[in-house]
């Protein structure tokens, strides 16, 4: 059902607007069922690694990690779990859709093979992004990695692999999409989605005037590829540099418009 500004309005939430801060924050002030869709790609937590057949914080060899200049990206493992796994809670129940991209690394991997576990219920499948080839491992003993996982979520409360909100039609979409790696376009943030990869999530999971929502919004591409099929978007960020990034690149898709980039800790409209 297409929802229009005036009727989000109502709802007291501004739309179309980057907010510079931690999701948990934006999501506690969304109504639930407020977001039609959740496309997102959070940090992978490439930087909590093993040493000794122990986690440890931080990888000392900088060379291991460049994709975030402002960002540590080496939660301790269970802070990791605990952090994921009250964002999905929130989610749901602000959104009817969730597509959560995650690739298995060292710091990722017991958190989110838990979590699959945890929210079994409510994963109606899983879409194999396939890159077409491997960056080679940082370590012997290690495979390759020529894919990421999308988690798709829905709150229905029923059983089966059924997409209730799903708008593709019979046989129309796969559950393995091959697109390569995103392009990078700043020395600071290097870790970007493909914009055809969102814009294929986009496209399956929402219509024309829906409102989508990434409450890890990087460099902006959810925010940018919805603008550009006609949704509605809000997105969280909570690196100031990261956002500057955004704004730019959803200006250059936009055009210049008021009113865009917010960095309050409160929104609203009377």
């Amino acid at each position: 059902m297409k929802t229009n500004k005036k009727e989000f309005e109502k709802i007291a939430m501004e739309i179309n607007k980057l907010y510079n801060e931690n999701c948990l924050d934006t999501l506690k002030r969304m109504p639930d069922k407020f977001v039609d869709l959740v496309v997102t790609s959070p940090p992978y937590n490439m930087r909590t690694r093993i040493r000794n057949g122990e986690y440890t914080t931080r990888e000392k060899s900088e060379h291991f990690s460049k994709k975030y200049k402002h960002f540590s990206d080496d939660l301790p493992i269970d802070e990791f779990y605990l952090f994921h796994t009250e964002v999905l809670n929130e989610l749901l129940r602000v959104s009817k859709i969730i597509c959560y991209n995650f690739q298995i690394v060292t710091g990722s991997k017991e958190a989110f093979f838990k979590i699959i576990g945890d929210f079994n219920k409510d994963i109606k499948d899983i879409i194999i992004w396939d890159k077409g080839h491997g960056q080679p491992a940082m370590h012997g003993q290690v495979l390759n990695s020529c894919y990421e996982m999308i988690l798709i979520l829905e709150d229905d409360k029923k059983a089966g692999r059924a997409i209730q909100n799903a708008k593709f039609n019979r046989g129309e979409m796969n559950n393995i999409l091959r697109l390569g790696r995103g392009k990078s376009i700043s020395d600071v943030h290097s870790a970007i989605y493909p914009e055809m990869l969102a814009g294929e999530l986009i496209k399956a999971f929402s219509e024309k005037g829906n409102l989508i929502y990434d409450p890890f919004m990087g460099s902006g591409t959810t925010g940018m590829v919805a603008h550009k099929l006609d949704r509605n978007w809000i997105g969280s960020e909570i690196t100031e540099e990261y956002c500057k990034i955004a704004e730019a690149r959803i200006q250059s898709a936009v055009g210049l418009f008021s009113n865009f980039f917010s960095t309050e800790t409160s929104i609203g409209t009377e």
